[in-house]
């Protein structure tokens, strides 16, 4: 089978997060990795992309008149559909120097969570870019692959993917899940809750792009050691008067800024292993919690987790990558793990 998709197909895994897109392709790896952001021009009843992924997202914020830079996907599904469409046939288009498109086949990561109708739109939309086959597997699943764990085998896996618009936790064992939950509170809900901590105690109006760049230099789940030198210089707008404004934050405030959605993932956890079998929760016990996607990366989540649910926690390698490789690695073994796979 391996032979005859050598001849007839190129393999493609696609990563379609609300941040980030990742395109990975069968014997090569990791070809693109760029925001899920287009740029659209409107006039009339007609919408024109002038620029998708890291051209699109320098626009967020810049924009003016009938121009206006877009997600696509939020929380995780696609919220516009034809932008979509048009952004994923981008990033193949990019990766590919021959037309190949037609004789594709593509696997879709989608949230656990994700309706039937959710996951036939993101389907569509990949068959409507000129794919010959699509098959969809849930992120949690791809997550656990990327990071190496044992899902085929009778023991228990645990696994956390915080992307931009959706955590992830499922329970695995035997190629199945045995339990999943997915919430809509991620990256996206943490950088807006730093948007509004300044604008209710400094009265300072920032964008996404200066949130998203505070949570990832100074944020953190929880202080361990105070250190007055973690601070951050920002600029932004006074809400009062309209003016240029720049203050100094440090740590312990994104801490406070952060510390409710943090909380909220730490119960999600929590709740998920109070639904696992005796059996599971001491194999998880024994192999620990593993955290993938951005969101893992934030400073001393896996220690808050850890001390919150009384399990080890582990941050995957290549975090940010690792739904993306666990897909590649799922179409680089197509046989052995096409039972994972759904069709819409």
């Amino acid at each position: 089978m391996g032979r005859l998709r050598d001849l007839f197909f190129v393999d493609i895994a696609i990563d379609l997060g609300t941040a980030n897109t990742l395109v990975y392709i069968r014997n090569k790896g990791i070809m693109l990795n760029e925001p899920s952001v287009v740029a659209i021009q409107r006039l009339r009843n007609t919408t024109k992309v002038l620029a998708v992924g890291n051209d699109a997202k320098r626009m967020l914020g810049r924009t003016s008149g009938n121009i206006s830079a877009i997600r696509p996907l939020k929380d995780g599904v696609i919220a516009d559909f034809e932008v979509a469409e048009q952004m994923i046939k981008y990033f193949i288009k990019k990766v590919f120097t021959t037309n190949y498109l037609k004789r594709s086949l593509i696997l879709v990561c989608v949230p656990s969570g994700s309706t039937p109708v959710e996951r036939r739109a993101i389907q569509d939309s990949a068959y409507n870019a000129g794919a010959t086959h699509v098959y969809l597997v849930e992120e949690p699943i791809a997550a656990a692959i990327g990071a190496n764990l044992p899902i085929l085998d009778p023991l228990g896996s645990m696994v956390v993917d915080i992307g931009g618009g959706t955590t992830e936790v499922a329970i695995m064992s035997l190629g199945g899940i045995v339990y999943s939950r997915s919430a809509k509170v991620a990256g996206d809900k943490m950088d807006d809750s730093i948007i509004q901590y300044l604008k209710k105690h400094h009265n300072m109006i920032i964008g996404e792009t200066t949130a998203q760049k505070i949570k990832e230099t100074i944020g953190s789940a929880m202080i361990t050691k105070k250190n007055p030198n973690n601070t951050l210089l920002i600029k932004g707008l006074d809400f009062s008067t309209g003016f240029p404004k720049e203050i100094l934050i440090d740590e312990s405030q994104v801490q406070e800024a952060l510390s409710e959605y943090v909380a909220h993932i730490l119960e999600i956890c929590r709740d998920s292993l109070e639904s696992t079998p005796p059996e599971l929760v001491g194999d998880i016990m024994e192999k620990g919690i593993v955290l993938a996607g951005g969101g893992s990366l934030l400073k001393n989540l896996d220690l808050y987790i850890s001390q919150g649910t009384g399990v080890p926690v582990i941050i995957a390698p290549n975090a940010l990558e690792c739904v993306a490789r666990g897909t590649g690695k799922m179409i680089e073994k197509f046989d052995k793990f096409k039972n994972l796979f759904t069709y819409y």
